[in-house]
């Protein structure tokens, strides 16, 4: 690889956000393009205004300029065959193609792949015809979860405590159309108690690098409070995943879960993202995710010692050393601060101040989200706003950093969570 390789990061952001800063920081002196981006990509990168669900303008800009390698950020694009469109040119893609993308974009064919792999995972069914899904449920016993089959925004998971609320959410789905063709089937499966973490691995199909483990926070508010966001903060490493897992997982999850996209003539390269519920049984997939996953990226990358781009290449070439990557010692937390009403209605272009300070302070980084540049200001453009990661030589000193460098942030109406990692906190507090 020469000095200097054009990378193009599909995406807008703080999960692309953060691999464009440690991309940015690599020894090979990347030039790196984010497109769209956002405000803070600007400042470690250039910024394109291509829409990361636009593929014929990303293929046209990628013939053009040919990348060293393209990095697709999140699920939409790799679900609609981006990766494929832009290897059949014959340019080199960090991320799955189509058919392996199924992984997040299907929950039925998620679901058929973990029971054909023999990989823990809760009993479920799966509809296309609603009385079919309401007696399903109501041979049910206990809290029971409704998915939609396709992607909805990370709005298509509803937990039922009882039969009346899965009812509800099967017409929701399946008759009102609430998540449009997302949800015309759906997957019905016991609800798991426990705790989750996320172990996200990279892969070149065959080989596994795990990364750092992470818990995100999904709810709006305190004491996992309000409805579900796309995630509220996260911290790594998670405690509850203890050494003795790791071979675990990696035996019982993700090699294979590897073997079975092969067996189908499924070569799956990229980041595949486990989330598990903690299980008094062990561990259970809870669901598959085809990307990095967004804020845990923002956590993770902070904690990696030396170049991204090498580990990146060796994913795309199928070449992956199971030994290549180096992780920090410590603690990394991450805060996000969203806009007044998320995840319901959120105003936009509200003036951001104190990112500048924020970002001074020791082992802090302050991730955009749902940003733009509006002449001379940063202004709010989304209902997450910005993650602030702060790193530490444990959780809690990470914690007293990250909040600190938080409160230097002020814009109209911010809300973020003030006990994110508490979990953790309180399982490692005397």
């Amino acid at each position: 690889m020469s000095t200097n390789p054009l990378i193009l990061i599909v995406g807008n952001g703080g999960r692309e956000h953060a691999l464009a800063w440690k991309l940015a920081q690599d020894s090979a002196r990347p030039r790196v393009v984010c497109a769209p981006g956002n405000a803070g990509t600007a400042l470690v990168a250039t910024n394109v205004d291509i829409p990361a669900i636009d593929l014929d303008a990303l293929v046209a800009w990628a013939v053009e300029h040919r990348p060293h390698l393209t990095v697709i950020g999140p699920e939409a694009p790799l679900c609609a065959g981006l990766a494929d469109r832009l290897q059949e040119k014959g340019l080199r893609v960090f991320g799955p193609n189509q058919a392996a993308a199924q992984i997040e974009g299907s929950k039925v064919f998620s679901k058929d792949v973990m029971v054909k792999a023999g990989v823990p995972t809760a009993r479920a069914g799966t509809f296309s015809d609603p009385e079919e899904a309401r007696a399903y449920a109501r041979s049910l016993s206990g809290p029971m979860v409704v998915k939609a089959d396709g992607l909805a925004a990370g709005k298509g998971v509803l937990i039922c405590p009882a039969v009346e609320q899965a009812e509800a959410a099967i017409e929701e789905a399946m008759v009102r159309g609430a998540f449009g063709s997302a949800g015309a089937r759906v997957l019905i499966e016991e609800f798991l108690e426990g705790e989750e973490v996320s172990i996200l691995a990279l892969t070149d199909g065959e080989r596994i690098v795990m990364l750092p483990s992470a818990q995100d926070h999904k709810r709006i508010f305190d004491g996992d409070k309000g409805p579900n966001t796309g995630g509220m903060g996260a911290y790594s490493p998670a405690p509850i995943a203890t050494d003795d897992l790791w071979p675990v997982v990696r035996a019982r999850v993700f090699e294979p879960t590897l073997r079975e996209l092969r067996s189908r003539g499924i070569e799956y390269r990229g980041v595949l993202y486990a989330g598990l519920m903690m299980t008094k049984g062990g561990p259970q997939v809870l669901e598959f995710n085809c990307r990095f996953g967004d804020p845990e990226t923002q956590v993770i990358l902070p904690r990696l010692e030396g170049d991204l781009l090498p580990l990146l290449d060796a994913c795309a070439d199928g070449v992956l050393d199971e030994g290549a990557a180096r992780w920090r010692d410590g603690a990394c937390v991450c805060v996000v601060m969203s806009a007044g009403g998320y995840p319901g209605a959120f105003e936009r272009g509200d003036a951001i101040a104190g990112l500048e300070e924020a970002g001074r302070m020791p082992g802090a980084v302050v991730f955009h989200a749902g940003t733009r540049r509006d002449e001379e200001r940063v202004v709010t453009d989304g209902g997450r706003v910005l993650g602030v990661s702060a790193t530490g030589s444990d959780l809690p000193s990470a914690v007293a950093r990250v909040y600190e460098a938080a409160a230097k942030i002020h814009f109209a109406n911010a809300h973020y969570r003030k006990d994110i990692a508490w979990r953790a906190l309180a399982r490692t507090t005397p």
